[in-house]
C-alpha cells in the first residue's frame, strides 16, 4: 500500500492532487516511528488510538484500510473498503485531475490568471 501512495505523491508533485492519511494505531510514538520508517511524507493525522476515533466516526469507516477519493469541489467520488486496485485508483485519480484541470482553465479564461472575479465582482450571489 505504501509503496503506491508513496509513488503517487511523487508522480503528482505539483499537481491539484493531496494525499491525507488517517491513523487508528493505538500507540501514537510506534506510528511516529512507523510513518519515518515507511517514508510517509503526506499529512497524516492520528485518530485517538482506536478503530472508534472521530474522523472514522464522521466518514463511518468500518474497516481498514478504507480510501476515499475526493475531487476538487470537496465531493467524496469514491469509496474503496480494503484494498484497491493501483489500477483503478489511478485511473480514477487521472479523471479527477482531469476534471479539476479543466475546472481551472475555465476559471482562468472567465476571471483572469488567479481565478478572481474582475473589479472585485462576487460570483456568490451577494
Amino acid at each position: 500500500m505504501y509503496p503506491h501512495e508513496r509513488s503517487l505523491v511523487k508522480k503528482l508533485a505539483g499537481q491539484p492532487f493531496v494525499l491525507l492519511g488517517v491513523n487508528s494505531d493505538g500507540d501514537r510514538d510506534k506510528l511516529r516511528s512507523r510513518l519515518k520508517e515507511e517514508s510517509i511524507t503526506w499529512r497524516s493525522w492520528w485518530d485517538g488510538g482506536d478503530r472508534n476515533g472521530p474522523i472514522a466516526r464522521a466518514f463511518k469507516v468500518e474497516d481498514w484500510p478504507t480510501r476515499y477519493v475526493i475531487d476538487h469541489r470537496g465531493i467524496i467520488r469514491a469509496r474503496f473498503v480494503g484494498s484497491a486496485s493501483a489500477e483503478r485508483l489511478d485511473s480514477l485519480i487521472d479523471t479527477l485531475l482531469k476534471e479539476a484541470t479543466r475546472a481551472r482553465a475555465s476559471d482562468q479564461s472567465r476571471f483572469g490568471s488567479d481565478g478572481a472575479p474582475p473589479n472585485g465582482l462576487r460570483t456568490d450571489g451577494e
